[in-house]
């Protein structure tokens, strides 16, 4: 197409110039003292254009010939660029196929030509991500004196450049990995609290969060980091309700007497103190800790809607109660009585309805209902065992010595 086009306008030149230069009979003199040429007016203008064309390229090529040196001196530097840009992309090759050792050679011989080059304009994203693929290099081959030179100078430069915003966060993100792979949750906690505020919420960074607040013992903080990845899906569905529930409980354990506990509790979301679970484990620690009023309290909200619970939470609220029915009030009684009677064949239900009566000193009652639970085959063996040693205690008490042997046994018996 292009040819046809430049055939084109060159027979359109042809024609416009024997239209108008074939019957020009113009005349050019030129005098100087004596001299004097008489030119061809289209002579005149062929000499013109042809001497304006010599002059430009005369020029040209002067200024080509001066600037040789600087281009030459370009093409040097864009030369040494593309190295280093195949170095660098020739250690990341390495570091994903897993030859740590070439790829910080090759992250290294970047840095050096970019270093040897003042001509070569100085790449604040180029230069961290280098150090950061050395630096990895060396967490691999575990020199953490190379690896922590390097995220401390990728830091450095990055702090420097408000180009390399992105690239120091990610600095940061693999400087809390690397602190949680050395057991060293502060200096993991450390780097992910220098991130943004937008950046310390990606999914990543709260990963990193909770495993640093899991390892430095920190389960409310890990609490709250798992709630924010449930909300984000940082994990699947099913193993986040059994992690939550987990670090709720383990935030509980912490505590050393009934107001620590009290303030775990109140600290905890509520979402977790509707689970079940950790509402029985919050009572059993409760009655651990001398203050099973306080664990009964938290336990009443879930007796009022035990009905519509899952046998597994029924039969953990029951345990619960059982272990916190020291000092139990009256108002509990018709409560486990009720429920009892509702499901007459639930041995933990008849447990605690047991423990409640025997409690409340309605031995022939409670008798019935802990030997239900002790032969209750559905009911965990400790809660079993403990059924069958209120039964002993309570025969010693009405001095039935062979009825207290023999319960006694039937709780040794169990495995």
């Amino acid at each position: 197409m292009r040819l046809v086009v430049g055939i084109v306008l060159l027979f359109v030149v042809a024609v416009v110039a024997a239209s108008v230069l074939g019957t020009n009979d113009g005349l050019v003199t030129l005098t100087w003292r004596a001299w004097r040429v008489e030119l061809s007016l289209n002579l005149f203008l062929l000499l013109l254009v042809g001497g304006g064309a010599a002059a430009v390229s005369a020029v040209l090529a002067l200024r080509s010939l001066l600037t040789l040196p600087q281009r030459a001196r370009e093409w040097r530097t864009a030369r040494r660029d593309r190295v280093a840009q195949a170095a660098l992309r020739d250690a990341l090759a390495q570091y994903f196929g897993g030859r740590y050792s070439r790829a910080q050679r090759s992250a290294q011989r970047a840095l050096a030509i970019q270093a040897d080059t003042p001509d070569l304009p100085q790449d604040n994203d180029f230069s961290v991500l280098a150090h950061l693929l050395a630096a990895g290099s060396a967490h691999r081959l575990q020199d953490r004196a190379r690896r922590d030179a390097g995220l401390h100078q990728a830091l450095d430069i990055a702090r420097r450049s408000l180009s390399a915003r992105s690239v120091q966060e990610g600095a940061r993100l693999l400087g809390a990995e690397w602190a949680l792979d050395d057991r060293d949750p502060e200096r993991a906690l450390d780097h992910l609290g220098q991130l943004p505020p937008g950046a310390a919420r990606r999914t990543q960074a709260l990963r990193l969060r909770l495993s640093a607040s899991r390892q430095a013992r920190q389960p409310l903080e890990a609490l709250r980091t798992a709630r924010l990845l449930a909300r984000h899906q940082g994990f699947p569905r099913a193993g986040a309700q059994g992690l939550l529930r987990s670090l709720a409980v383990e935030s509980l354990d912490t505590a050393r007497d009934i107001d620590q506990l009290g303030r775990a509790w109140s600290q905890i979301d509520a979402v977790d103190r509707r689970d079940a679970w950790v509402a029985a484990h919050a009572a059993t620690r409760a009655a651990a800790l001398g203050a099973p009023e306080d664990g009964r309290a938290w336990l009443l909200p879930f007796w009022t809607d035990l009905a519509a619970r899952a046998p597994e939470e029924r039969a953990e609220l029951c345990a619960a109660l059982v272990r916190a029915s020291d000092g139990i009030g009256a108002d509990w009684l018709p409560r486990v009585e009720s429920l009892a009677q509702q499901w007459p064949n639930d041995g933990s239900l008849a447990l605690s309805a047991g423990v409640v009566c025997q409690r409340r000193g309605l031995w022939g009652v409670a008798r019935r209902y802990l030997q239900q639970a002790g032969d209750d085959a559905a009911v965990a063996p400790p809660l079993r065992r403990l059924a069958w040693r209120e039964l002993g205690a309570q025969a010693l008490v009405d001095g039935d010595a062979e009825r207290a042997a023999q319960a006694h046994l039937r709780a040794a018996r169990i495995d």
